[in-house]
């Protein structure tokens, strides 16, 4: 099931994907709290501009070096346990909004990612059990200020700007993750491409690991790792991140103004 947050007349709706993929079916209100009861109305996908699926009311987690030749081209070792950090969530935006390049960095570069949605409370939390806490499955781009990165030593601001978090273009229920596919291009040229399946930390284990630092709220997300070929971003470009079995999220590049 693929559930899109949109904006209609105004305000914020919620919608389920109907099956020949042209309607939303518009919910009575967010699913993750209020279930998935229908006000009977139907919007045009093209009369629907996309939102960020889920805006996170306490935390964006993001998991570093989470794939061999990522660990490598950073000439860094994988970590033996996830390597964590945290976004604001003020980092969010949607589908088709644009990345702002800030004055202090002169080397921004795209990380594409799977990205898993958290459906209820859960601390200290089993791997055998850590699925039960997804919602569903979104996907991310984690844009990072790398000079900066490197410059300060923690990635706090490195990671953290406004609009360096992309989520989208729905949230996906039934995801197979085993079989899926990821892949980020600038203007139409691949610059990323990987399987869901090579995560040196899967998914479980990133949840159970999370929940032992953290009490894990419904909306929050994690950010599961990005794949090699992280590159630059330069004000004009537009970058796509796909996940096979969610979609496309897509989103210009401009300098602030």
């Amino acid at each position: 099931m693929k559930i899109a947050r949109f904006s209609r007349e105004g305000a914020i709706a919620f919608g389920i994907l109907d099956e020949d993929e042209r309607e939303w079916v518009v919910l009575a209100g967010d699913p993750m709290y209020a279930g998935f009861d229908t006000t009977g109305e139907r919007v045009k996908v093209t009369d629907a501009p996309l939102l960020a699926p889920v805006l996170p009311r306490s935390k964006v987690i993001g998991i570093g070096r989470n794939y061999r030749e990522h660990a490598e081209e950073m000439g860094a070792d994988a970590p033996e346990a996830p390597l964590m950090f945290l976004k604001p969530n003020t980092a969010v935006i949607g589908p088709n909004d644009a990345i702002v390049l800030p004055p202090q960095s002169e080397r921004v570069e795209h990380e594409g990612e799977l990205v898993v949605v958290i459906g209820r409370i859960g601390k200290d939390i089993a791997e055998e059990s850590a699925l039960d806490y997804v919602f569903g499955y979104t996907v991310g781009n984690d844009v990072t200020a790398r000079d900066l990165q490197r410059a300060d030593g923690q990635w706090a601001r490195g990671k953290g700007f406004d609009t360096f978090c992309p989520l989208g273009p729905v949230i996906e229920t039934e995801f197979d993750a085993a079989s899926a596919t990821i892949e980020t291009r600038v203007n139409g040229e691949q610059r990323q491409s990987g399987r869901i399946s090579d995560l040196i930390h899967g998914i479980p284990h990133l949840i159970a690991y999370a929940s032992s630092v953290w009490t894990l709220l419904p909306g929050d997300v994690i950010m599961t790792g990005t794949p090699a070929g992280v590159g630059p971003l330069v004000a004009g470009d537009r970058v796509e991140v796909t996940v096979s079995g969610i979609g496309t999220l897509s989103n210009p590049v401009r300098a602030k103004a």
